[in-house]
C-alpha cells in the first residue's frame, strides 16, 4: 500500500537522490553516485535513454495495465529487479539487507553481489523467492572459491547466476578517490567529520558495523578488514573468458546470465555456450566513460538473440518509463542499482519499498500512457530511437 506521505516528499526517483546527497556522508555518495572519468558515461546513459520515444495509440487502455513479468520460469511483479552492486553497505551500512528485504517484499527479483555484504546464505535466507546471486571472476586455484561460491547459492536456493563479464580491467572512478574512498576501507578523519554531519550514516553503522565482503568470511576466517580487502583482490584479475563461461555453465544447474554484453556477436557467443539470458550493460558508466549507451545498442542484441534467451538491460534507469523504453526496444526487464541505493540515502530502510513502489505505478501509468494493455504490447509499439547502433 502506498504511503501518501513518502509520495508527497518524493514522488519520483531523482528527488530521492537529491536527498541522498544531502543525508549521507560525502565520501559515500560519491562512491555510489559517481562514474569513471567525467561522468559522460552516465550522462550518456541517461540522454539516451531520454531520447527515446514511443507513440502512443488511443482508445484502447481504460484502466492502468499489469506489468507482472515471467522471467526463467517465476512470475515477478514487475519487468525489473535490483541489480548486483559491489559493496552497497559502503553507501550505508547495512544496505544489502534493506534491498533484498525490500525485494522479497515487493515480489522483484534481488541480486547479492560476491563481494556484498550479506553472506550467500543470508541472503536466501531473507529474499528465497526472489534470490539470484552474480559472481565476479575468482579464478585462482582453477576457480576454487568461484565454484565453491556457485555451489553455494545452488544449495541456498538461488534462482539464476548472473557472471559479469564487463571488468576486464581496474579503473579509477574519481569522484569517489578525491572523497577518501580507498580498498580497503579506512575512515580518516576527513571521512569522520562528514560521517558525524550525517547521522542515520552513523547510527546505520553502529548497528549493522564496518562494511565487510561477508561471502568471503569463510575462504579466509582470520583475516582482518585490511586482509581481506587485499585477499579478495588477488582473487578477482579481470573478466571471465568464454571457456571460463562454458565452466561455469556445466557446474550451474539453472539459469545462467552474462553480464556486460555490448555487441551482438557476443550474445550470440555467450548463446552458442548455453547461457539462458544476457544482461545489457556498460557497468552504469563507471568502468570506462566511452563505453555506447546500452540502451543504443539494446534493439541490435534483440534481433541476435532472436527469443532465444532472455534479454536484460540495466545502466541508467531511472524511472517506469524508462522500464517502458527498454521493454519496447525489445528488454524481458531491466536492473536498476544507484536508484535503490540513492532511496536508501533519502529514506533509510523505508527507501527501497517506496522506489519499488514509485516504478511500477510509473511503469503502469507509461504502459496505459501508450495504449498497451501488456507488455508484450508495449514491445509492438511506435518507437523513435535516435541513437540505435546499426551494426554491420
Amino acid at each position: 500500500m502506498r504511503d501518501n506521505d513518502l509520495f508527497r516528499r518524493f514522488p519520483n526517483i531523482p528527488m530521492m537522490r537529491d536527498a541522498a546527497r544531502r543525508r549521507l556522508p560525502r565520501f559515500a555518495f560519491e562512491y555510489l553516485d559517481g562514474g569513471a572519468g567525467t561522468d559522460t558515461g552516465i550522462d550518456r546513459n541517461w540522454h539516451a535513454l531520454d531520447a527515446v520515444e514511443i507513440v502512443p495509440r488511443y482508445g484502447v487502455c481504460t484502466a492502468l495495465p499489469p506489468v507482472d513479468a515471467e522471467l526463467f520460469g517465476r512470475r515477478y511483479a514487475g519487468p525489473v529487479g535490483v541489480a548486483p552492486m559491489g559493496s552497497p553497505s559502503i553507501c550505508f551500512p547495512g544496505a544489502d539487507r534493506m534491498l533484498a528485504a525490500a525485494a522479497q517484499a515487493a515480489r522483484l527479483p534481488y541480486t547479492l553481489s560476491a563481494v556484498g555484504g550479506m553472506t550467500i546464505e543470508e541472503a536466501a535466507a531473507v529474499a528465497p523467492d526472489v534470490f539470484w546471486f552474480q559472481l565476479p571472476r575468482l579464478s585462482l586455484d582453477g576457480h576454487r572459491i568461484g565454484l565453491d561460491m556457485a555451489r553455494r547459492a545452488q544449495a541456498a536456493g538461488a534462482h539464476a547466476l548472473i557472471l559479469t563479464t564487463d571488468t576486464p580491467v581496474r579503473t579509477t572512478r574519481p569522484r569517489e578517490v578525491h572523497s577518501g574512498v580507498t580498498t580497503p576501507f579506512r575512515v580518516d578523519l576527513r571521512m569522520m567529520a562528514s560521517i558525524i554531519g550525517a547521522p542515520s550514516w552513523l547510527l546505520a553503522m553502529r548497528r549493522h558495523g564496518v562494511p565487510r565482503f561477508a561471502s568471503f568470511r569463510q575462504y579466509a576466517p582470520n583475516a582482518g578488514l585490511a586482509e581481506m580487502a587485499e585477499f579478495v583482490g588477488r582473487q578477482t584479475p579481470g573478466a571471465f573468458s568464454w571457456d571460463e563461461v562454458a565452466l561455469f555453465r556445466d557446474h550451474w544447474k539453472g539459469p545462467l546470465l552474462v553480464k556486460g554484453i555490448l555487441h551482438p556477436r557476443d550474445a550470440e557467443r555467450a548463446l552458442a555456450i548455453g547461457c539462458d539470458g544476457i544482461v545489457v550493460s556498460n557497468h552504469g558508466g563507471r568502468q570506462v566513460d566511452a563505453l555506447p549507451p546500452p540502451v543504443d545498442v539494446l534493439p541490435a542484441i534483440v534481433r541476435a538473440v532472436n527469443g532465444r534467451a532472455t534479454v536484460l538491460m540495466d545502466s541508467g534507469v531511472r524511472s517506469g518509463t524508462d522500464i517502458v523504453r527498454a521493454v519496447a526496444l525489445g528488454a524481458d526487464a531491466v536492473l536498476m542499482g544507484k536508484c535503490f541505493l540513492w532511496s536508501i540515502g533519502a529514506l533509510g530502510e523505508r527507501g527501497p519499498e517506496h522506489a519499488m513502489d514509485l516504478l511500477l505505478g510509473e511503469a503502469r501509468a507509461s504502459l496505459g500512457q501508450v495504449g498497451a494493455l501488456t507488455l508484450s504490447e508495449a514491445r509492438a509499439a511506435e518507437v523513435r530511437h535516435p541513437g540505435a547502433y546499426a551494426f554491420e
